[in-house]
Formats: C-alpha cells, sequence, structure tokens
C-alpha cells in the first residue's frame, strides 16, 4: 500500500484556539468550518467544536429540523453540552467510525465527549437515537446541557407533556424523549426546553440522550442500553469501513471521504442526498441559499461510480436501483424527495439565515428544469456497473435505452447547465453529457446489456453531438473550450470531460490550462467566470482539475496539486467534514455539508493517482 501524502490526522482533528471555544462565535454563529456531521443512515446532526448541536432533521434527512440554529442563532433549536467554563478543545472521529470524540480541557479537567447518532447491531433503529457520553480524564469538570426547541420560523408551538411513565417534548409532529444518566441533575423542565448539570471526575462517566420519531409511538430505553450502543455503533462503522476495497494513496482521506459519503446514503430507499444542511450560504451575506436536502441524479450517480472504485458495492447497488426506478416512475428529472416523490414548489421561510444570509428556502428550483447532463450520467453509472463485471436486468435495460432515446432526441436543445441557471444556453458540458450518453448507450448495446433496436440512431447522434461541439464550442482565440458558443467564459465542470472519455487530447489539455489560468485561486478554482463576487470557490472542481491532469500523464503535478489542496481543507479541520466551497483568501467553508460532490471527488482524484480503473 502506498500513502505518501498527508498523515491518518490530516482533515480529521481540530484543535480550537487558546480561547475560549465559545468565544470562537461570530455575530453569534460558529464557522462552517468548526461543524463535524454524524449520522445514522436516516439523518445527520452537526456537531459545534463548542458543544452545540445547531442542525438535526428528524427523522429524515429531507424532515422540518429539529435543531435549526445554524439558521437562527438567536431562537432556533439547539442541544448544548460543554463545561461550565473556559475550555479549549480538540476533536477527532473514532478511527474507521463516524463516531465523533471531543476532549475539553478546562482550569480544573479534562473529559471526554463521544457521540453518534446511534444503531443496532442489526442495522439501523426504529427511531432516531442522539447519545452523548462525557468520559472523565483528568481532575473534575462540572458542565452544562441545554435542549432548545425551536420554532420552525414560528409555524409551531413546542411544549412538554408528562404521563406516568416519561415526560416528552413536542415539536410540530415530532415527539421525543430525553434520558440521562443518575449523575446528571435536571434544573429546568419547561414547554420551550431542558437544562441541566452534571460533574464528571476521572474514570467517571454520565449520559444526555435523546431518542425522538414524527408521529410514532416510542419506547423508553434503559439509559444502560442506550450508553452500550454508542459501542456498538462504533462497531458497526468499523465493520463497514473492513469492507472497504482501497489500498491505494491517501488511505486516510479517502476512508474518511467515503465515511461522509455513507451518512449522505439514505438507508430506507438508498436515496444519495447532495448534502444534509439547507440554506448555507455560497457567500456570507448573499442569496445563492439553497436546499440541498433531495436526491440529485448528477450527485447520486457520481457518488454511485465513487462506490464502486473502492468496492462499496451494496451502496452502489441500492443507490442505482432506486436512480432507475425513479426514472422510470417520472422520467429523468433533476432531482427527486429521498422516498422517491418529485418536489414541492420551492417556498421561502422566515428565518435570518445563516450569519444573515437569506433567503432561507425550503425545496429546490432545479427541480423542474431540463438538464442534458442526466442522460450522461446515468448511461455512464449503468456503463461503469456492467464494466465491473455486474448484471442489468431486463426493466432496468428498457429504462436505460428509452433515456438514450430522450437524449437523442433532446440533445439539440438549450438547458440549464450543471451549475443549474436560469439563462438556457447551449451549454458545452450539457453537449459532451449528451455525447457521453450516447457513447456509453452504443457500448451497453454492443454487449448486449440493453436492447439495441435504436442503437444506430444512438451512433449517429453521438457523432453529430461530437461535430456540433468542435465547430461551436472551441475558441481559437481562448484555445479553450468556452461554456457555451459565442462566450469568453471558462467552465471548470470542463474537466470531467476527460474522465468521461471525450475525444480530442490536445483541445482537453489546452482548456485545462485555460481553466487553470482564468478561474484558479491559489488551490482553488471558481466554477465559471464571474461568479467571484458572490461566492467562493467549488472545491470538487479542483479535485476534477487533479483527476483530468492525472488521467492526461501529468500523475507528479496532479499528486503534488492533491497534497496541497488536501492542506488547504485542513485549515478549518472541520474533523472531515467538507463543505461545497471555501474563501480562496480566508479558506472558511461556505456552502451546504458535509457536501456529497466534495468528498467523492476526493475518492475519485486520489483513486486515479493511485491508477484504480476509472
Amino acid at each position: 500500500m502506498r500513502d505518501d501524502g498527508p498523515s491518518a490526522g490530516a482533515l480529521c482533528e481540530e484543535t480550537a484556539s487558546e480561547n475560549p471555544a465559545a468565544d470562537r462565535r461570530r455575530d453569534g454563529f460558529l464557522p462552517l468550518e468548526s461543524y463535524a456531521a454524524i449520522g445514522d443512515g436516516r439523518t445527520v446532526a452537526l456537531v459545534g467544536i463548542d458543544g452545540s448541536i445547531d442542525w438535526m432533521c428528524v427523522p429524515n434527512l429531507d424532515t422540518p429540523p429539529l435543531f435549526d440554529r445554524l439558521l437562527d442563532e438567536k431562537r432556533g433549536g439547539c442541544f448544548v453540552l460543554a463545561p461550565d467554563e473556559p475550555f479549549t478543545a480538540t476533536r477527532r472521529y473514532r478511527e474507521d467510525s463516524n463516531v465523533l470524540e471531543t476532549e475539553y480541557t478546562t482550569m480544573s479537567g479534562r473529559v471526554r465527549l463521544v457521540e453518534a447518532l446511534n444503531s443496532s447491531s442489526a442495522g439501523r433503529l426504529p427511531w432516531v437515537e442522539l447519545a452523548r457520553r462525557v468520559e472523565g480524564v483528568a481532575g473534575h469538570v462540572r458542565l452544562r446541557f441545554h435542549l432548545r426547541f425551536g420554532t420552525r420560523a414560528d409555524s409551531i408551538c413546542p411544549f412538554i407533556q408528562t404521563n406516568s411513565n416519561a415526560t416528552t417534548f413536542h415539536a410540530g409532529e415530532v415527539m421525543g424523549l430525553l434520558r440521562v444518566s443518575e449523575g446528571v441533575e435536571l434544573e429546568e423542565e419547561a414547554d420551550d426546553g431542558v437544562r441541566g448539570t452534571l460533574t464528571v471526575a476521572a474514570g467517571g462517566r454520565e449520559l444526555v440522550a435523546i431518542l425522538a420519531g414524527e408521529n410514532e409511538p416510542l419506547v423508553v430505553e434503559p439509559v444502560e442500553t442506550i450508553d452500550a450502543r454508542l459501542d456498538t455503533t462504533h462497531d458497526e462503522w468499523c465493520e463497514w469501513s473492513r469492507g472497504i476495497r482501497y489500498d491505494g494513496m491517501y488511505r486516510p482521506l479517502v476512508l474518511r471521504s467515503a465515511l461522509a459519503l455513507k451518512l449522505l446514503l439514505y438507508s430506507p430507499t438508498g436515496a444519495i442526498v447532495a448534502a444534509a444542511t439547507n440554506s448555507l450560504p455560497e457567500g456570507i451575506g448573499g442569496s445563492k441559499n439553497y436546499d440541498y436536502r433531495y436526491a440529485w441524479v448528477r450527485d447520486a450517480s457520481y457518488t454511485i461510480k465513487a462506490f464502486m472504485r473502492i468496492g462499496a458495492m451494496s451502496e452502489a447497488k441500492a443507490a442505482l436501483s432506486w436512480l432507475i426506478k425513479r426514472l422510470d416512475e417520472h422520467g429523468p428529472k433533476v432531482c427527486y424527495r429521498l422516498d422517491g416523490r418529485l418536489l414541492d414548489e420551492m417556498r421561502e421561510i422566515d428565518l435570518p439565515g445563516y450569519r444573515n444570509s437569506r433567503p432561507v428556502h425550503s425545496g429546490n428550483q432545479a427541480a423542474g428544469q431540463l438538464q442534458l447532463g442526466v442522460y450522461g450520467d446515468i448511461l455512464e453509472t449503468a456503463a461503469r456497473f456492467v464494466a465491473a463485471g455486474h448484471v442489468l436486468d431486463p426493466n432496468s435495460a428498457r429504462v436505460l435505452a428509452e433515456t438514450a432515446d430522450l437524449c437523442a432526441e433532446q440533445w439539440r436543445q438549450k438547458d440549464a447547465g450543471i451549475w443549474e441557471l436560469e439563462e438556457l444556453e447551449h451549454y458545452t458540458m450539457s453537449k459532451i453529457s449528451a455525447w457521453q450518453a450516447l457513447a456509453r448507450a452504443v457500448e451497453l448495446a454492443d454487449g448486449g446489456h440493453i436492447p439495441a433496436t435504436c442503437r444506430p440512431r444512438w451512433e449517429r447522434a453521438r457523432d453529430r453531438i461530437f461535430a456540433w461541439i468542435e465547430e461551436n464550442c472551441w475558441s481559437e482565440a481562448l484555445q479553450a473550450y468556452t461554456m457555451y458558443p459565442g462566450t469568453e467564459k471558462l467552465d471548470a465542470s470542463l474537466a470531467l470531460a476527460v474522465r468521461f472519455g471525450f475525444d480530442g487530447r490536445d483541445r482537453l489539455e489546452k482548456t485545462i490550462r485555460a481553466i487553470d489560468a482564468k478561474l484558479r485561486r491559489g488551490e482553488l478554482h471558481y466554477r465559471y467566470n464571474g461568479v467571484e463576487r458572490d461566492e467562493g470557490c467549488f472545491i470538487a472542481c479542483s479535485f476534477w482539475v487533479i483527476e483530468a491532469l492525472a488521467l492526461l500523464g501529468h500523475d507528479r503535478e496532479a499528486q503534488g496539486r492533491f497534497e496541497a489542496l488536501a492542506k488547504v481543507l485542513d485549515h478549518g479541520k472541520g474533523a472531515g467534514t467538507l463543505p461545497e466551497m471555501m474563501d480562496p483568501r480566508t479558506h472558511a467553508f461556505l456552502g451546504n455539508m458535509p457536501q456529497g460532490l466534495t468528498h467523492l471527488a476526493l475518492i475519485q482524484a486520489a483513486a486515479t493517482l493511485s491508477g484504480h480503473a476509472v
């Protein structure tokens, strides 16, 4: 095994400054790089280094949040557990696991906070179980906790209710239980929240946990059972990690990103969510704030290929089956809800937003767009599945053939492009994706994997698209493929054309160099010209460029740039939880997180550098 790049700790640990971690909040908000993600295959929680869980939807990733302090610092729901005196903090994930450990050091002692969204040895639990165990390391430390119920922009009115078995809290259709160990003292139980304290000495341990569900009965689990499940959860994550078949370069980074992608796979259906959060801004104070808690065909397809590349075949198969069923049911849409339904219309929610970045949205405008890239994404994914030695069923084969027919029919149309823009154009990347779709359809038909009835049409359309791109999308002046015909804008997503196998090595190489010249800032890249004013650099683009350089034969250059980019990403050290974008000057995190495209792009670049099959 080769691993001559960043150490196992890179991207996997954060150290708070000498000032108390609570003082790291700016304008009341923690920097996004100060969050780490935990999850259970159904939902994801974002945990701040100051001990505040500021985002978690219950029971599912795309249902309304129980904790939303991330978007409403003053009134949003949160679950704070932290020392009751100034402290510094370090954190990391347990090795090969999504169980998070944070060590708090105070003048009086040191404690370790171990937390996870629990699972069992039989898999995901039928309720959400958030467990937070405090272990004494040295001296003694007094901690406070505050469970604050949000009102979802004043659309609900939380309350608590007591019966002969338990006290429950209610937030809309969510009902929950707070479970604590004997050493935890409850100081206040009110409709707007619960407060308490606990003191832990060296060798001691206490537990604070939440069990929650939506419109369903809850089991009042013993505290000892919840505590034991924390360790079971770690064991299950380690078992999953042992199944990852990757022995190439940068394995610690690849495995950490694989674990992040696993958090984004919605286990009840196999859907893959683009990111776990909603409306985190691409530029602080700007309006590019979108809801990413849905399954995009593009993101899911790329994730499936990343999973296949590292041997996570169960996840790849589940996600591919889900995608093909949605295509059969609804046709080739851009994105779907996690249960397979189409998205409702996008609406605005009256919340202040992260660091006052408005608007906050529910839903996504991309749902109704035409994006030709959908065709290339799904047919490329099917082709990779078959190339790995697997078999398509007759119904899936039919759906894929029909998808190729639609592509051959629609490729001449303007669309919204990979970046889901309001301006419809003949985006070069969209045409390359259509070429990719029909090239893969021809290959699948030749291999006997899908019906070949329309193969001659696919082949002719594929060649017409290539000729159209060469004639209309190449700029002699810029020596590059442009974003669309007639513009001087460049598009960093065109780096993907190298992996797609698009013909014309010389022109692709020149395009990559032009992208570097115009869109690169340090080790990062903007998506396309003109976005510098209102958003950060799109991290996946930089990994796409690195992978393209490696595929074009520039291995040493690509390796050096991968390692330099890894150091940049380590700046925030969100314990390995990566966002969509970064500010190229400050390296502050921007956009929704954990972002699937970022993590899968890291995996693909590392695997390409290691010589793993594309």
